[in-house]
C-alpha cells in the first residue's frame, strides 16, 4: 500500500478515532504534528456538534477542518464554510412521528447548540457527553431556531427500535443510522461525503491523495471517495463491505497504527 501521496486524512469520532471512554489519545495529537510538519490536512467528520468536537480537540482546532453533524456544518478556525439546514417542514414531519414513541429520545441541533425536551433525567446525562452545549425546553415544536439535524437516541437499539419509525423518509432525507443508539435525519444533501467532496474540490484532492476512516452507516458516502478507506475492526458490516482496508479497533489504536504507517512513508 503506497500511501506516499496523501495529502488529507479524515476520520469519524465515535468508534473511530476516540476510545470507548470517549478520549483522544496523546499518541494521536503526537501524530497530528507529524502530519501537519508534511502539509496534510486533517479533517475530523462526527455526527457530534461542533462545540463537541472542539472540546474534545481543542489543542489542534485552528489547524484542523471540523465536519460537524454528519456534514451539515462545516468550520475552519471558526469560520463557518458550508451549513446544510434541515426544512422546517421535515423537522416538523419527524417531530409528529417522534410523538406516537415514548422511549425515543429526539434532540434538534443547531449550529452551536442543541435543543431537547427533559422528559428523562438519564438521557440529559447521556447527551452531556456528546453535546457541550443544550437548552431544556417545554416543546421543541416551539424551537425556532435553523435546525441542521434531528437526532434520536434509544437506550437499546436505534437500529431496532428508530429506524423502522423513520426508514420511509430515505426518499426524501439523509436518514442515518449512526450508531448503536442514534439515528440522525438531515437534509439530502447533508451527509459526510457531500461535505468531504466540497473540501476536496476546495483543496484539489484526489481520491489517491485521500484517506478516511469509519465505523458507522453515517461514514459511508465519505469512505467511499478515497482510495485509502478504512474501517474499524469494530466497524458496522456495512462500513466494512464499503472500505478497502481494515485496521484494528478505536480500543487498539487503529486509527494511529496506520497514521504512523502513513508518516512512515513520507
Amino acid at each position: 500500500m503506497d500511501v506516499s501521496k496523501i495529502k488529507m486524512v479524515v476520520t469519524d469520532m465515535d468508534g473511530t478515532l476516540l476510545n470507548s471512554n470517549h478520549e483522544v489519545s496523546s499518541r494521536f495529537f503526537e501524530l497530528f504534528t507529524g502530519l501537519k510538519s508534511k502539509g496534510i490536512l486533517f479533517v475530523a467528520a462526527s455526527g457530534r456538534q461542533y462545540n463537541s468536537i472542539i472540546d474534545k480537540l481543542g489543542p489542534i482546532k485552528n489547524d484542523i477542518i471540523v465536519v460537524a453533524e454528519n456534514g451539515g456544518f462545516v468550520v475552519q478556525r471558526e469560520k463557518e464554510l458550508l451549513s446544510t439546514p434541515l426544512p422546517n417542514k421535515y423537522v416538523t414531519e419527524t417531530l409528529s412521528i417522534l410523538n406516537q414513541q415514548t422511549d425515543i429520545h429526539p434532540v434538534l441541533c443547531g449550529k452551536h447548540t442543541a435543543y431537547l425536551t427533559k422528559k428523562s433525567d438519564a438521557f440529559v446525562d447521556k447527551l452531556k457527553e456528546y453535546y457541550s452545549e443544550f437548552v431544556l425546553v417545554d416543546q421543541l415544536e416551539n424551537v425556532s431556531a435553523e435546525i441542521i439535524k434531528v437526532a434520536m437516541y434509544h437506550f437499546e437499539s436505534s437500529e431496532k427500535h428508530i429506524y423502522p419509525h423513520v426508514k420511509h423518509l430515505e426518499n426524501l432525507l439523509q436518514v442515518k443510522v449512526s450508531g448503536s443508539n442514534w439515528v440522525d435525519i438531515s437534509s439530502a444533501n447533508a451527509n459526510k461525503g457531500f461535505a468531504l467532496q466540497q473540501l476536496m474540490d476546495t483543496h484539489n484532492i484526489k481520491p489517491n491523495e485521500l484517506m478516511v476512516f469509519g465505523d458507522y452507516n453515517n461514514d459511508l458516502e465519505m469512505l467511499a471517495l478515497a482510495d485509502y478507506s478504512f474501517a474499524m475492526e469494530n466497524a458496522h458490516s456495512n462500513v466494512k463491505s464499503t472500505a478497502k482496508f481494515q485496521t484494528l479497533s478505536n480500543n487498539n489504536f487503529g486509527v494511529e497504527l496506520v497514521l504512523e504507517k502513513l508518516l512512515s512513508q513520507l
